[in-house]
């Protein structure tokens, strides 16, 4: 999640000016680049525990560390390192002490990849002289929520209050889960709206192949991506696959709308959150704020309000693809590939649209409930999940082989896409691979998938 503001913004004096932040975002294509965030569990090696903030083996020495000997700039919270910085890369804090990283937005999937793998190099640089690791799941394969320590950022004392009002699974969300999403540009209006409904009918298929959350406290819990299936009950305000995108008229004015809906968390003021949970922005826009009375917003406040809202895609100044576990080096790689190949070449992006322009907000739904638990194994219509994520993955081949952007040993994108070829022509996701690791191999010991998985 975002640290906090750097600089307050302009006041806002009128609802256009808040569609219009978003309309900001439009871009040519020679501009368009990729922004790929992910985020993973940080844990004690001797004994698999989840690192606190504190301590010589904690999260805060962990930052402290990436600023030492990395260059990676501070930003502080009530005396605490809580993010850092470094051009355009942000690293932030999950509230359990999920570690992410928040890339540079770059031009082509081999540099946002070669940005991945230095920021692991340095982590395992650091892990290696503190005792700690770090994995990539969607959802903690071994500890309850109770043992895991919450991180100093103000925020998230607000959302831990908030969250169980609106959902049984809001807190497990905020410390239990992981997630890699690629951010992506659009040119027009138009553009952003085909985009997104591509991407929202898709995300389901994204969730499938990349499924990598089957445990719970050491044990199978029955799901394949148990990360996925937690926000369907974690807050319907601001979670969701946003039926309204598919409804003729929609664009940047009614996604604003949207956001103007959904109730508040907090708001930022010299340098401390003031919690305005469930109070509405709009009576924000007139001074009526019970959290700061007589005061309008600043378009900080806007930018915050947007990254609180929670759907499937989400749009700032760029489309979110949010519907992935996290997971191990090759599908971190491997997500942007997906929805780069997919909604950035014109071709590919009418072919995804011709897949999907004729499902049904039922059968659209369908997928957003039964995908969790059956993964590529959902039923669809004739076939099954597995069908549509052989079709995504070719229609994205051939987006990335057209866009034709090629590393110093003549490689295009597509390489990266070969993890999901194999997933999709296999069956076989993540989350079964280690459910038959655990029942074989690990004789059901969740320690040993720490062993194989950490970066």
């Amino acid at each position: 999640m975002s640290a906090p503001p750097k600089t307050r913004g302009a006041p806002v004096t009128d609802r256009r000016e808040l569609i219009e932040y978003i309309e900001q975002g439009c871009k040519p294509r020679e501009d368009w680049r990729i922004g790929t965030e992910h985020e993973k569990f940080a844990f004690r090696l001797s004994d698999k525990r989840p690192l606190p903030y504190e301590g010589a083996d904690g999260i805060g020495e962990i930052l402290r560390q990436l600023h030492l000997r990395f260059g990676w700039e501070p930003v502080e919270e009530a005396g605490k390192i809580i993010a850092l910085t470094k051009g355009k890369a942000n690293i932030t804090l999950e509230p359990g002490g999920q570690f992410e990283l928040s890339g540079a937005p770059l031009a082509t999937i081999h540099q946002t990849c070669g940005e991945v793998g230095e920021h692991l190099s340095q982590i395992r640089q650091i892990d290696a002289d503190l005792g700690t690791g770090m994995v990539g799941m969607g959802f903690n394969p071994k500890w309850a929520r109770a043992d895991i320590p919450w991180m100093p950022k103000g925020r998230y004392k607000i959302m831990r209050d908030y969250m169980p009002k609106r959902g049984k699974l809001g807190l497990d969300m905020m410390t239990r889960t992981c997630t890699v999403q690629v951010n992506l540009d659009y040119r027009s209006e138009v553009d952003m709206v085909k985009k997104f409904r591509v991407s929202l009918a898709l995300q389901p298929i994204a969730t499938a192949l990349f499924a990598n959350s089957p445990f719970t406290e050491g044990r199978p819990n029955g799901f394949q991506s148990f990360r996925s299936h937690i926000w369907t009950d974690t807050d319907n305000d601001r979670c969701g696959d946003l039926p309204f995108v598919f409804e003729e008229g929609f664009g940047f004015e009614r996604y604003a709308d949207h956001a103007l809906q959904v109730p508040m968390y907090f708001v930022y003021r010299d340098g401390r959150y003031i919690d305005a949970s469930g109070q509405d922005f709009r009576a924000f826009l007139q001074g009526k704020l019970p959290a700061v009375p007589g005061e309008t917003p600043l378009m900080t406040d806007w930018v915050d309000h947007l990254t609180t809202l929670f759907p499937e895609v989400r749009l700032k100044r760029y489309l979110e693809m949010r519907g992935a576990d996290g997971g191990p080096w090759k599908r971190l790689c491997a997500l942007p590939a997906l929805w780069v190949g997919l909604l950035y070449d014109d071709t590919a992006l009418d072919a995804a649209w011709d897949m999907v322009k004729d499902w049904t907000a039922e059968e659209r739904a369908q997928l957003r409930r039964d995908v969790p638990r059956l993964a590529l194994d959902t039923p669809f219509r004739k076939g099954r999940v597995q069908d549509l994520a052989r079709r995504t993955v070719e229609i994205a081949t051939e987006g990335l082989r057209n866009r034709a952007r090629m590393a110093g040993m003549g490689d295009d994108e597509t390489i990266f896409l070969d993890t999901l070829h194999q997933i999709a022509e296999s069956g076989i996701t993540p989350a079964t691979e280690m459910l038959r690791k655990f029942e074989g191999e690990w004789q059901g010991d969740i320690d040993r998938l720490y062993e194989d998985y950490a970066y």
